[in-house]
């Protein structure tokens, strides 16, 4: 293991190089900051947006905060990952999506451009949130590249409310949306952590906090799996699925979720799932305590990172 400085600078696509957690400049797991996509397998990339809350807003400033604490991580493989994802997947920190807050009316179309020029380029992405809302946009390009994907959704809340005001934005509408249009196959998909009430269930298969108490980790595995086979998954991660006391850094928080173990048994358990694409979202930072709620974003981001490299859709680059 080398040292170095400032690695989001100097680093290569891939490397192992070790840079103290205090100092240099805070990339995602410290990889190299880079617009280009050449020779790129996965792409970070912070989506800013904290327009569509219905509670306390401040998720605009979790793409950052999420980077800093992964700096913690950076240096060791995912524990009891099957690949380490740092040697394996040539992987950058994208930036963050750039839009005019002033204008909301373009905003959806502006985040949905922006991955399509990734994902067209043959580059998977992970995106740091932000409010759930941009979920939404992002799943326009994920479809238009890999078809409709089962989406398997960690949260408190089932985010498929009927929008009556046709709001704009609103991040506990769009998978009622994603699904209307079919960008998600709502039989394939799983939603796991609910603990909110929502009448309409839209024919997502549920696996709610209580069943998850319940049943277990094992059992919650067994039942994704089952649901997804083979098909095509997008993963979309609220942090407000954890129990407070994990993460309270968010803007709706509910208690009697999952624990930040809990939910990493569950991703740990799904290797060989085909994976395309993920999101890690609403983390608040100025409601979080010791940086524990940007910490278990980052370990799930970690987490995902090594999912995609056991992904049938994952082919390495050159």
């Amino acid at each position: 293991m080398k040292s170095g400085i400032d690695l989001a600078v100097t680093g290569d696509l891939r490397h192992a190089d070790y840079e103290a957690t205090y100092g240099g400049a805070n990339s995602f797991l410290r990889r190299r900051f880079s617009k280009s996509l050449d020779g790129v397998d996965l792409a970070v990339v912070g989506v800013p947006l904290d327009l569509a809350t219905t509670n306390r807003p401040g998720a605009r400033l979790g793409p950052n905060a999420v980077r800093s604490a992964s700096a913690i991580m950076a240096w060791e493989r995912p524990y009891g990952a099957a690949c380490d994802p740092r040697k394996v997947l040539a992987a950058i920190d994208y930036g963050d999506v750039a839009f005019d807050f002033g204008k909301p009316a373009e905003i959806a179309d502006r985040i949905t451009r922006e991955f399509q020029t990734i994902l067209e380029a043959g580059v998977a992405t992970l995106a740091l949130g932000g409010d759930h809302y941009i979920s939404y946009p992002i799943l326009r390009a994920v479809a238009a590249r890999h078809g409709p994907v089962a989406l398997l959704h960690f949260d408190a809340h089932t985010d498929t409310w009927t929008d009556d005001a046709d709001r704009l934005m609103d991040h506990g509408t769009m998978f009622r949306k994603a699904a209307d249009e079919g960008l998600v196959l709502p039989n394939r998909s799983v939603q796991v952590g609910i603990r909110t009430h929502n009448p309409d269930p839209m024919d997502f298969n549920i696996l709610d906090c209580p069943w998850i108490h319940a049943n277990g980790v094992e059992a919650a595995v067994r039942r994704i799996r089952e649901v997804v086979a083979d098909h095509p998954v997008y993963l979309t991660f609220d942090i407000d699925c954890l129990d407070p006391a994990f993460a309270p850094g968010t803007g709706t928080p509910v208690s009697g979720g999952l624990s930040s173990a809990q939910a990493l048994g569950i991703l740990q358990g799904l290797g060989g799932l085909r994976f395309v694409g993920g999101d890690v979202v609403e983390v608040a930072p100025a409601y979080d305590v010791g940086q524990i709620t940007a910490l278990a974003a980052a370990h799930v981001g970690y987490q995902f990172l090594a999912l995609y490299c056991a992904s049938p859709a994952f082919t390495p680059s050159a």
